[in-house]
């Protein structure tokens, strides 16, 4: 194991505190920041995230702080935690107290509606100073937190950062690949979410595993020539931050996204989904800057079309399946030939 670090972790839901927990039982020293005070309250009055990880205990080594310069200043790895509609507002907040070539890991997934940028991209802008990198893959907190077996990627610009991040976070239990396709890995890991609220929908709609599976295979079509167009790698779409994170994304109890769309699936409305749900369903939050993304770069991307009408035009799931499937006839891949 890597020599101990003194790691940050600005975002105390259940993603950051997981991994905050495992940093810590490393022998890390670890900061969990929060500006949510009730939460804040709970974590040093339990030394548990009571409402998302109950019963999983903060080890000794992790001090919880609601000061974000003092979370932010003398540490060797930032780790941005938080949801991805609040990372631009996190991260102008922290800029101030961030140092020139400060080491910053972000483990967040999203893309921005407003200016179609991936979270990392939000970050560059934010804080130009940072040396900052993605950590993706199939990786839901509740097993994390419980040191169930669990395979991420870390993908830099800088393979010596990539490298220092792979010793800081692996363990037996956790192992660490790290990767230069920043790109294929953030859009693996986005529009993931939106293809796991299908998932959802067709599991809420009463439709069985040959529907998840064609929705899941059709779902990796639409990431990979999404992903071609933009410059991913296909090894990255169908590794661990691609095809692996979207097969447990569509698949989970644990998944956010697929609970929020089985309700919809139920009858719920998009709000009262939301609601039930309880956290952020990181894919509502994608789909439109997916589509947009899609149009920008002149890709067919159908599932997230759909999936689109559902959230935000009042279409009804059943119709959003008779669309897909009677679209006009096709190969499966276009470039195949007979010879």
């Amino acid at each position: 194991m890597a020599a101990t670090k003194r790691v940050s972790f600005l975002g105390a839901g259940s993603w950051g505190t997981a991994l905050a927990i495992m940093l810590g039982k490393m022998g890390h020293q670890v900061i969990l920041w929060s500006k949510v005070e009730s939460e804040i309250a709970m974590l040093r009055e339990h030394r548990e995230h009571k409402e998302r990880l109950p019963g999983v205990k903060l080890p000794d080594t992790v001090e919880v702080t609601e000061n974000l310069s003092y979370a932010c200043k003398d540490v060797d790895l930032v780790v941005f935690a938080v949801a991805s509609p609040f990372v631009r507002g996190t991260a102008k907040e922290a800029r101030p107290f961030i140092r020139e070539g400060q080491k910053i890991v972000n483990v967040a997934k999203g893309i921005e509606e407003a200016t179609l940028s991936t979270l990392r991209d939000i970050l560059v802008e934010e804080i130009p100073q940072a040396d900052i990198s993605v950590l993706s893959g199939p990786s839901h907190a509740e097993e994390v937190a419980l040191a169930m077996p669990t395979t991420v990627v870390v993908g830099s610009v800088d393979k010596e950062t990539a490298v220092f991040i792979q010793e800081i976070f692996m363990n037996e239990r956790f192992r660490v690949y790290v990767s230069p396709d920043i790109i294929g890995i953030e859009l693996g890991g986005s529009v993931k979410n939106v293809i796991a609220l299908a998932a959802g929908i067709c599991d809420g709609l009463g439709y069985g595993d040959n529907t998840k599976a064609a929705l899941i295979t059709r779902g990796i079509a639409e990431i990979s020539r999404l992903g071609s167009a933009m410059g991913a790698n296909m090894e990255t779409i169908s590794g661990l931050s691609g095809i692996g994170d979207l097969i447990v994304t569509c698949t989970s109890k644990h998944s956010r996204n697929h609970n929020a769309g089985y309700l919809i699936g139920k009858g719920y409305t998009v709000e009262e989904a939301l609601k039930e749900v309880k956290q952020v369903v990181e894919g509502v939050y994608s789909a439109k800057a997916v589509k947009k993304l899609a149009d920008k770069y002149y890709v067919s991307m159908p599932i997230v079309e759909q999936i689109c009408k559902i959230l935000f035009e009042d279409q009804s799931p059943d119709e959003a399946i008779r669309i897909l499937l009677n679209r006009d006839r096709r190969k499966e891949y276009p470039d195949l030939g007979w010879g």
